[in-house]
């Protein structure tokens, strides 16, 4: 399974940004869907998760009340709107097919990791 994150772009601090993940060929309503960023330098961390079966739904602290994770069905999507943007918040960002629950959010995706979308907040 391989999900694909499009979307980002460079804005300036206290803006938004609604990047999407895509799959081609799957219906996204089988899988939990997460957001992972990698910023330069740091390990790759998870944001937001969405399990569309269930309807649980996880945020990072860090991203809690700014960030709203969502599913698009009519787009197999599942769309991430960042607020109040920050410059810690610029990263590669990446989606994946990971377990999310109350145990909370896988790190190791099914299948591979797709190409990611850069998010840069300039101050």
């Amino acid at each position: 399974v391989q999900l694909q994150a499009s979307g980002g772009g460079l804005v300036q601090v206290g803006e938004s940004l609604r990047p999407s993940c895509a799959a081609s060929g799957l219906a996204l309503d089988y899988f939990a869907v997460g957001w992972f960023r990698q910023a330069p330098g740091k390990e790759r961390e998870g944001v937001s998760c969405i399990n569309i079966s269930s309807g649980h739904i996880y945020y990072a602290d860090f991203v809690k009340g700014r960030f709203t994770i969502s599913r698009d069905g009519a787009k197999n999507a599942v769309n991430l709107q960042m607020n109040s943007l920050k410059p810690e918040d610029t990263a590669v960002y990446y989606c994946a097919a990971v377990p999310c629950d109350v145990q909370g959010m896988g790190m190791i995706p099914r299948g591979s990791w797709g190409q990611g979308t850069l998010v840069t907040v300039s101050s």
